[in-house]
């Protein structure tokens, strides 16, 4: 997130705060409910240098979050319940659904207890391939590699760019080039990208995305339990609308047939990579419905509201960002129809 960016916004959730405009803006919404976006789940504070900080959570955030959720009168409710009540065509209480993308192995570890403490239905979207243990979890590889080293080479049509990562500011600079770049061109170009620069920095991606996500047999204690809803989130976590529309069909629905495999149930949920206005859209909002998926969601930020209902493959969330934790916060991501406007 960009330091302008960054101020803005928290120039924005200060301001709702101090006014306390957030309560006005709940009584006279029409929004329905909201769906959150959480990743990670980690006790320790990030490091100076963690551009994917904004992922990540504390456990005690999650659990204030899930608390004051239900004191300023929202159900937390599953998927399947959200839906109903964006459908009914009576007035419904306010709800909350909460989601996680990815599979991570802390959301075991440190997510699952809150969840299950509070009584907190939630839904865990699931990227087949990288619960293999081989797919690519670029975006945090990238992040690593560049914490490691004073310097980087790109190659880049057999010509290499030397770029500078000795500081906290070289470093930041490096990474938001190349995630710019990654998010940019092909779903190819970006994978043999990450290699070659795994390669080139002795770096085990699949050591690395074993580390990071859950296997099958972890995952296992989520699809026994009654609070989890197990959602597809396509198989190598690939922007869907950077795809030949048959590849882009295939990950979704490969997905939904392994999971099915491991689980014994077919999801019904699913969640797109990335997820915003890029990444996927009506073809892949169509891909999904002719797959016989109940919903689907994105990250573009937005209050539900009854027109969604006939929108169900192209839910908005709102996240929890791992930068905006402190409680008083907590408010304005309970006002979700602040985030429709900012997400115009």
């Amino acid at each position: 997130m960009g330091a302008l960016r960054y101020a803005a916004i928290t120039a924005v959730f200060e301001t709702l705060w101090a006014t306390r405009l957030t309560a006005l803006l709940r009584a006279t919404s029409r929004a329905r409910g909201v769906i959150f976006t959480l990743h990670r789940v980690l006790p320790e504070d990030p490091a100076d240098f963690a551009p994917n900080a904004i992922l990540q959570i504390k456990p005690d955030f999650l659990d204030f979050a899930i608390q004051r959720i239900r004191q300023l009168g929202f159900d937390i409710v599953d998927l399947d319940e959200g839906l109903r009540r964006i459908e009914s065509d009576f007035p419904e209480r306010r709800f909350a659904v909460f989601t996680f993308d990815d599979a991570y192995r802390d959301n075991l570890k440190y997510a699952l207890p809150v969840l299950r403490r509070n009584q907190c239905p939630f839904t865990l979207y699931v990227p087949s391939a990288l619960v293999d243990g081989v797919g690519e979890v670029w975006w945090q590889a990238l992040e690593d590699i560049v914490a490691q080293q004073a310097a980087i080479a790109v190659t880049e049509g057999g010509e290499n760019e030397y770029i500078a990562t000795a500081t906290l500011a070289q470093k930041q600079a490096a990474f938001d080039a190349l995630y710019l770049k990654m998010r940019t061109m092909p779903e190819t170009d970006r994978v043999a990208l990450i290699r070659d620069l795994a390669t080139k920095y002795d770096f085990d991606l699949d050591a690395h995305c074993r580390d990071l996500i859950m296997d099958w047999s972890e995952l296992r204690a989520f699809a026994d339990d009654q609070l989890c809803t197990i959602g597809a989130h396509t198989v190598h976590h690939y922007e869907l609308a950077k795809l030949p529309p048959e590849q882009a069909r295939n990950e979704i629905e490969l997905s939904v047939k392994v999971i099915e495999a491991q689980f014994g149930k077919r999801p019904i949920h699913l969640s797109y990579p990335i997820g915003g206005i890029a990444s996927a859209g009506p073809r892949e909002y169509e891909l999904a419905k002719e797959l016989g998926l109940r919903s689907a969601v994105t990250t573009i930020p937005g209050a539900l509201y009854r027109r969604h209902r006939a929108q169900p493959h192209a839910l908005p969330r709102v996240s929890l960002n791992g930068n905006f934790q402190q409680r008083r916060y907590m408010d304005v991501f309970a006002t979700p129809s602040v985030f429709t406007l900012l997400g115009r």
